[in-house]
């Protein structure tokens, strides 16, 4: 199986129940940055209630491990964080559900993001560029992880002429995570 494959087992059931969503994480700086190996998929998703018993359709225990319908409703009505995961019998392969809740970051991302033709009539609905690297800024800055470094370089590097540098400059403000900004980008000429 092709590692895009392996992106579309999780959203093409997504696309079947209706529930908005996008690819942020590391599928996302490969869509923007440069290629890697990955062994999951981050996906925002807008869910409330009703959709807890859509996702266990979507996502049948004979494929897939789905958290009960009690955990997806619980998690949908927490206003930041929620989460839960998928994993795919098949190929252990995972994908982190992170509910969008009230986090502006999340509304102002679903307003840009960006259908990406995966070929064969099959896409993805990914982040914009720019809210990747904020929340890959903000990793950054909790963990001080070298690989989210590499991924923002990666980002600029190959797609940094269709960036909004001065949404990046307003939110890494809004977010805290300007000295972080600058630390990544300057050597780049971005900052």
């Amino acid at each position: 199986m092709q590692q895009a494959d392996l992106f579309l087992i999780f959203t093409e059931p997504l696309e079947s129940t209706g529930v908005d969503y996008m690819v942020s994480g590391s599928v996302a700086c490969i869509v923007y940055g440069e290629p890697r190996l990955t062994n999951d998929i981050d996906i925002i998703v807008h869910l409330d209630g009703t959709h807890a018993a859509r996702m266990a359709k979507a996502f049948p225990s004979t494929g897939f491990y789905c958290p009960p319908e009690e955990v997806i409703i619980i998690e949908s009505r927490r206003r930041r964080r929620g989460h839960f995961n998928l994993i795919h019998h098949a190929t252990g392969h995972k994908a982190d559900m992170y509910i969008s809740g009230d986090d502006p970051l999340h509304v102002w991302g679903f307003a840009r993001r960006r259908r990406v033709d995966m070929g064969e009539d099959k896409f993805l609905w990914v982040a914009p560029p720019e809210y990747v690297i904020l929340r890959k800024l903000e990793y950054f800055k909790e963990g001080g992880s070298e690989k989210h470094k590499m991924d923002i370089r990666g980002i600029l590097e190959v797609s940094g002429e269709i960036l909004d540098k001065s949404a990046i400059n307003e939110w890494s403000l809004r977010l805290g995570v300007t000295r972080q900004w600058v630390e990544v980008a300057s050597d780049l000429g971005f900052a």
